[in-house]
């Protein structure tokens, strides 16, 4: 029984990982301590090739779940390294939490949307890491609360008022908002899931058309090429994009407003203020700064004016402008305004000035909404302090790339389908300037219109192409019969045809409400 007992305590060592899976064996059978243990050897006489089988056993029962072990540690290490402020080292010296936690939602991000260059469905496997690490990042949010007062009622029936805590109001408003754009980009990379109207080939594929891997994206030389059959794509199938593209760009705006309003909300940090001009001439330059000023003035004629070209002079201009709206704020709320501004200019135009900056501003984030962040914004997500406020603005600004970045997708199959129509198409415009047609009025999408818009949308239904080219048949279907009905029919004649109802289809844009410009608030 010695023998056996040793041979087991020497099993037990050279099966590395296996001792929780040994004690949880033991602990069935009654034993908790050395003693016992011994006894349930010697009672059971278990050997090398019972205890073997029994390990087995547990791993198989899920007790030595080792995906979820590693799950587990991967999760660990997320949050220390949180904890940590990415020192570490222990030392002290790393970001805040508010920090840390918005650069693991944007590293998240990158590792798990940055190869995603085609318009196709993500691996279960990526999707499912996404799904679990962002909800551990985002768990965060629910424990952050507020006190608000709220009416109970005594075991005598008396009425009172007590303080309960409830999620923070701007998380309970926009987390869930958020969490539905994220599934509804989701679901439209699914909905690319065995198409075969477009296909993707490398850019140096075709030796005998080097012209074409030159065409469009000449910087993203590692993206895939769009192919689309010899005579284009098929009239369902470019409704079908178009269809996709409108579903991504109402999620585009979205995440855009909510982005923007959390940023509007964060405070200005000192350090930006300190890297100031003194004035708002000096910061725009003198061209700018005229034409701001002019007694007439067009904010679209002046950006015809700006030279536009690459990604870094529109994110140059945006810095200009967004740093005088700064100065000039500062200085209609500093106490003594004299001294700050030039002789003669008046309240009333410091106004007018800073909302022809503003405007010009709002037109800049509609037109180019995949630019690079701002100085401003930068330094305002880098001396945050409030983590709510960084899981948001992280959150909302990684699904504003993604949209972005689908829509870019989207267009580039477009633009292969138009070159099959037009083969003279001359290379396209600067990829910046694709958006200049999407843009409605001037007017930044509002956070709190778009939430609304969202929770009054039911969730979307998948719509693959072969769902929509269903859907097309059916209607087109059902005008036929209509019309014949209508043709039958001997009695009076009708002024105004019936419209046409779709029976149990779905119409996911309908459903949208509006897309292409919020609706006013009544």
């Amino acid at each position: 029984m010695v023998r056996a007992l040793h041979l087991g305590h020497s099993i037990l060592k050279s099966v590395s990982g296996k001792r929780h899976a040994h004690n949880l064996l033991t602990e069935r059978q009654g034993s908790s301590n050395r003693r016992g243990e011994e006894g349930l050897w010697r009672q059971n006489s278990i050997s090398a090739d019972h205890l073997s089988e029994n390990l087995q056993i547990a791993c198989d029962l899920g007790w030595m779940d080792n995906k979820k072990k590693a799950d587990m540690e991967m999760m660990k290490e997320r949050f220390a390294k949180l904890l940590l402020g990415e020192d570490m080292s222990g030392g002290g010296k790393g970001v805040s939490s508010a920090l840390a936690l918005s650069n693991a939602i944007t590293n998240l991000a990158a590792s798990v949307f940055g190869e995603q260059s085609r318009l196709e469905p993500m691996p279960a496997e990526t999707k499912g890491r996404w799904r679990r690490e962002i909800d551990w990042l985002l768990s965060v949010t629910d424990h952050i609360v507020e006190f608000v007062p709220t009416k109970q009622k005594s075991k005598g029936g008396l009425e009172m008022e007590v303080m309960t805590t409830r999620q923070r109001i701007d998380l309970l408003m926009n987390i869930p908002a958020l969490r539905k754009l994220d599934a509804m980009l989701l679901d439209t990379l699914d909905n690319f899931k065995d198409q075969n109207e477009f296909w993707y080939v490398k850019r140096n594929a075709d030796n005998d058309k080097k012209e074409n891997s030159e065409q469009r994206h000449g910087d993203k030389w590692w993206l895939p090429q769009p192919k689309v059959p010899p005579e284009g794509l098929s009239e369902v199938s470019r409704k079908w994009i178009q269809f996709q593209k409108e579903s991504v760009n109402q999620v585009l705006k979205a995440a855009l407003a909510i982005n923007a309003q959390i940023l509007s909300e964060m405070e200005i940090p000192e350090d930006y203020i300190e890297s100031l001009p003194k004035n708002g001439r000096a910061s725009l330059g003198d061209a700018i700064y005229r034409s701001i000023t002019d007694e007439y003035f067009n904010p679209e004629e002046f950006l015809s004016t700006q030279d536009l070209s690459t990604e870094h002079k529109v994110l140059d201009l945006k810095n200009k402008i967004e740093a005088s709206i700064v100065i000039w704020k500062r200085k209609m709320h500093n106490k003594d305004r004299k001294s700050s501004w030039a002789p003669g200019v008046s309240i009333e135009n410091r106004e007018l000035f800073e909302e022809r900056a503003e405007t010009i501003l709002v037109i800049i984030k509609q037109r180019f909404p995949g630019i690079p962040q701002s100085t401003l914004d930068i330094s305002k997500i880098q001396y945050n302090r409030d983590v709510g406020q960084s899981v948001l603005e992280s959150y909302s600004r990684i699904l504003e790339t993604l949209a972005h970045t689908v829509m870019s997708r989207i267009d580039d199959v477009l633009y292969a389908d138009s070159l099959t129509q037009n083969p003279s198409l001359p290379e396209s415009k600067n990829r910046l300037l694709s958006y200049e047609v999407m843009t409605g009025p001037v007017k930044f999408p509002n956070a709190e219109e778009e939430r609304e818009k969202l929770n009054a949308m039911a969730p979307p239904p998948p719509m693959t192409l072969s769902d929509f080219m269903g859907w097309q048949f059916d209607q087109e279907e059902m005008e036929n019969n209509l019309g014949n009905k209508l043709n039958s029919e001997d009695e009076k004649s009708m002024k105004k045809p019936p419209s046409v109802v779709t029976g149990k289809k779905y119409s996911y844009l309908e459903n949208l409400g509006g897309v292409r410009s919020p609706t006013a608030r009544h």
